[in-house]
């Protein structure tokens, strides 16, 4: 008997109410509020570009807008050529290539890393300024005067290009030396019997394969060049970090500062959109063989050119300035290492250590969650930890307007209620405390954390999880009993590298610290400002100190990474 066209739509009415209604978790949900408050940095400031600033921003517009935006340019175009000559070149060199000190260049070439850009800026000043030993030693040689020659200025835009590509050369080693060792050495073996000589097969055989990996690299150096507000406050550059402070402490001005924070965004975050890009384009796939690496034997002109291009960077970039920042400390010990510097070393370790545990804390409450029932995560989970992992690409003065405006306003509720209701004033309770301060920190690195910890996850299986189930260990017995012991290790290399990146943070430091509270990064900063190059020498060989041990960390990780190797061929490498 044939069904009535009404009869048909009721049964299709029962059968959808009857379905299983897919409900969203509780704990994605809770990932993903996190993950919000998380972004509240970023949410503000592009959220002040449809705020009305009034004449300020024509002002801003019309007179240091224009230099902001050119000095910005410059200064990522310069820095771009820099990094990629000597990142990948080098990177190729100690790869493909027998030479001497090829095993030392290895893991030196790293230790420029260490050393953050405010610092080398302030220790290059201090030899090559006019008033410096190296132009005083050529007025006394030569019996010159003020007008009979000409140096060139470290306090220039060329200078500034040149200390940011020493110290972020790195960046772009990394990831290309990375990239080099994993490749199939099969390839180009197939271009050397097709008579590709080393450059041919450098240039259409090996750099096509890594250059996803090199843009990768080269878009970190970027968002750190942006970033920076120590070296261009130093040499006087404006750049889009300078003027966000000037416009903000100088003018008084929060809602421009916060515009112009949205364009400095707009640069980082089209720097992330190309870098995915170009991931997301052409594909280069390996062939799977791993064969040894057969190096190219260069003659002993070209070992010689070997040598000094992998030796020149490591020594302009880490070993001069701390030769001369030791040099500096050692002779003024007496006004350098006094009483107040184990109090600036205290401060400066204690608030790293919290913060490297709180975003250490964070990372592992969100990754956990998304594996808690031993299934890939869901949607929302994985919108969730891009979220929270997007904070890293904040640069430190955009992270400092986006917190102290929300936090600014809640204060004021707080206390113009307080005051109104019980006639007691609070105060700052969150923009004036440290509660401001570690909440930048989780934020600004908290992607770090993730990506070690989740590196770290990968390699618990979901049938250890089944299995400890079946065995009545669940929930955050699982955890402990489980998770932690197979990834401590990565659990400590993220501690230890939010930890000293943490040390070296100084925008977001010096505008949101409480008053009276200095880090080794804000007294190094402020010793140079008055221009006590000498005395800002320790605390910023204390900075510098305390950035080695990760560069060792990461190029030994590296050194392991080739596919196919044995566990004791690491070294060859």
């Amino acid at each position: 008997m044939a069904l009535s066209a009404l009869e048909i739509e009721n049964r299709q009415t029962l059968s959808r109410r009857d379905a299983p209604r897919r409900r969203v978790p509780v704990a994605a949900l809770g990932m993903f509020l996190i993950t919000l408050i998380l972004a509240l940095p970023v949410l503000v400031v592009f959220g002040y570009m449809f705020v009305p600033s009034g004449e300020i921003w024509d002002h801003l517009a019309s007179t240091v807008l224009p230099l902001y935006l050119v000095n910005t340019l410059l200064l990522a175009l310069g820095v771009s050529v820099l990094v990629l000559l000597i990142g990948v070149g080098t990177a190729w060199l100690v790869t493909m290539c027998d030479f001497p000190g090829r095993r030392i260049f290895s893991w030196a070439l790293f230790l420029p890393l260490a050393m953050p850009a405010y610092i080398i800026a302030y220790t290059y000043t201090g030899m090559f300024d006019y008033a410096g030993p190296v132009q005083t030693a050529l007025r006394e040689a030569f019996g010159w005067g003020r007008m009979d020659y000409w140096f060139p200025s470290v306090r220039s835009i060329g200078g500034a290009i040149l200390m940011f590509g020493l110290v972020l050369y790195p960046y772009v080693y990394l990831v290309s030396r990375a990239a080099f060792v994993e490749q199939s050495i099969a390839a180009l073996e197939v271009g050397r019997t097709l008579g590709r000589g080393p450059w041919r097969g450098f240039f259409s055989i090996a750099l096509p394969l890594a250059r996803p990996a090199i843009v990768t690299g080269l878009a970190l150096a970027l968002m750190e060049t942006l970033s920076d507000f120590g070296a261009v406050q130093y040499f006087a550059i404006d750049t889009f970090t300078t003027g966000i402070y000037r416009t903000w402490f100088g003018l008084g001005e929060p809602a421009a500062a916060a515009q112009l924070a949205a364009i400095l965004m707009l640069f980082v975050f089209s720097l992330i959109i190309i870098e995915r890009l170009n991931r997301g384009g052409r594909k280069f796939h390996h062939t799977g063989r791993y064969l040894a690496i057969s190096r190219y034997r260069l003659s002993p002109g070209r070992r010689l050119l070997a040598f000094l291009a992998c030796l020149l960077p490591i020594f302009f970039g880490f070993l001069l300035p701390t030769g001369w920042l030791l040099k500096d400390s050692i002779l003024h010990s007496s006004s350098a290492f006094n009483a107040g510097f184990a109090g600036l070393v205290f401060s400066s370790v204690s608030v790293s250590l919290v913060a490297s545990v709180l975003a250490l804390l964070v990372a592992l409450l969100l990754i956990y969650g998304s594996r808690r029932a031993s299934r890939a995560p869901s949607r929302l989970e994985q919108v969730s930890l891009r979220i929270a992992a997007m904070g890293y690409a904040v640069p430190g003065p955009v992270l400092a307007v986006g917190i102290m405006l929300p936090f600014g306003f809640i204060d004021n509720g707080i206390d113009h209620w307080m005051r109104s209701t019980f006639g007691i004033s609070t105060g700052l309770l969150l923009s004036g405390t440290m509660v401001a301060l570690f909440f930048a920190y989780t934020v600004r690195f908290l992607a770090i954390s993730l990506n070690t910890v989740e590196a770290g996850t990968d390699t618990v299986t979901p049938n250890m999880d089944r299995a400890a189930r079946t065995l009545g260990v669940t929930g955050f017995a699982k955890l402990r009993r489980v998770h932690l012991p197979i990834i401590s290790g990565s659990l400590m290399t993220a501690l230890l590298l939010v930890f000293v990146d943490v040390m070296k943070e100084l925008p977001a430091t010096l505008v949101m610290r409480p008053f009276g509270f200095e880090t080794l990064a804000v007294r190094a900063y402020e010793l140079a400002i008055d221009e006590r190059l000498a005395d800002a020498a320790a605390p910023s060989l204390a900075i510098v100190l305390a950035g080695i041990l990760p560069v060792i960390i990461l190029s030994r990780a590296i050194s392991r990474s080739r596919p196919g190797q044995k566990a004791d061929a690491g070294k060859a490498i």
